[in-house]
């Protein structure tokens, strides 16, 4: 009789176990700078990190084949910018390197969004990424259901538009990719209006002779290897998010450079990173932004409840070692499963209210 008692209780426990854990509504893949390129090993900018260029292709096929071999699949994979590696440029392989790690991420059979970084910038023209596949803006919704107000003079010239959608893969949810390299000068015509806006606002901010230099800035953000995001694209980003807040929508930013302090060195933020969190903190249906840029990655939540993730970099990543994951999207929280230096957390959502944020 004990013994049957005992097993009950058991029972029970494995019963209440599994009522605690529902299934999430959906899951996607997270991998961030990978930076293949066919070179030795070499250091970081700063001499500082080793950079296993080689064996970031090694890394990102083992990722490929672990998302494969899950029992429910993602049902896609943000690819968080730096592709390939800039050294590509003078050993004239960008058209090759990509078309390597494109052919492994097909294997996958499931959609992929590409943020653009700067190393898409080192390699490419905007042209030549609005034309390839690191263009996934067509995967982007035929939205019925949100009404928003864009400025259609923005993609008039495309020497000044931007890359930036927006996507629905579960009802509730919405994933809004945003280009933190619309105010640049790595990737602009020389000849464009943002490219002159971009350089005499760097060269205001930034007296170095290198303007990859952060010494003795106040602002250490502002530097070549940066950018921002332009009046017009913050004008757009607000639209999508007030058409959310409105839908009661629970919506992911997805951006190349980070843009709370708290989550990264601040050599690695958004020139204009103050002006995105505030228009993000404003819209209650925000619960995340991740980004990738920063290959120490880090983490925090502001004032207002958004979670911020920054990923550590693949190209970063000793051979033995991994560095991407899976997020798990429940209905009160978001489960990520970290692999290798990319770790594991639950971060439940903010509660929907308008909160005064705290920088």
């Amino acid at each position: 009789m004990a013994t049957h008692k005992r097993a009950e209780t058991l029972m029970d426990s494995v019963c209440e176990d599994m009522e605690e854990k529902p299934e999430p509504y959906f899951s996607f893949g997270i991998i961030a700078d990978i930076q293949y390129a066919d070179i030795d090993n070499g250091y970081n900018f700063m001499k500082t990190r080793m950079r296993y260029y080689r064996n970031s292709l090694t890394l990102l096929k083992e990722a490929v084949q672990e998302w494969d071999s899950e029992s429910t699949k993602p049902k896609f994979i943000l690819q968080l910018g730096d592709i390939i590696d800039g050294f590509n440029v003078p050993q004239k392989t960008s058209d090759t390197s990509l078309a390597i790690i494109l052919a492994e991420m097909e294997k996958l059979k499931i959609p992929f969004h590409h943020i653009w970084g700067n190393h898409e910038f080192y390699n490419f023209k905007r042209k030549y990424l609005m034309e390839s596949k690191l263009n996934s803006k067509p995967l982007e919704d035929e939205i019925g259901q949100l009404t928003i107000n864009e400025d259609t003079s923005e993609t008039r010239s495309d020497q000044e538009s931007f890359y930036g959608y927006h996507f629905s893969p579960y009802p509730g949810f919405r994933f809004l990719l945003i280009d933190c390299y619309d105010l640049s000068v790595i990737g602009r015509d020389t000849m464009s209006i943002k490219y002159g806006m971009s350089l005499k606002l760097l060269k205001e901010k930034n007296p170095n002779e290198d303007l990859n230099s952060p010494r003795g800035l106040e602002e250490e953000q502002f530097v070549q290897f940066n950018g921002g995001v332009s009046g017009a694209q913050l004008n757009w980003i607000n639209s999508v998010l007030a058409s959310s807040d409105e839908q009661d929508e629970k919506v992911v930013v997805i951006g190349h450079l980070p843009i709370h302090l708290d989550s990264t060195d601040a050599i690695c933020l958004a020139w204009n990173y103050k002006e995105i969190l505030s228009a993000l903190q404003s819209h209650p249906c925000v619960i995340g932004y991740f980004a990738g840029h920063d290959h120490d990655g880090g983490y925090s939540v502001d004032a207002s409840g958004i979670h911020h993730i920054t990923f550590k970099g693949v190209i970063e990543t000793p051979p033995e070692n991994q560095a991407f994951g899976t997020m798990y999207m429940y209905e009160d929280k978001m489960v990520l499963k970290g692999r290798g230096l990319v770790l594991s957390k639950t971060l439940h959502y903010r509660n929907g209210r308008k909160e005064e944020p705290v920088h």
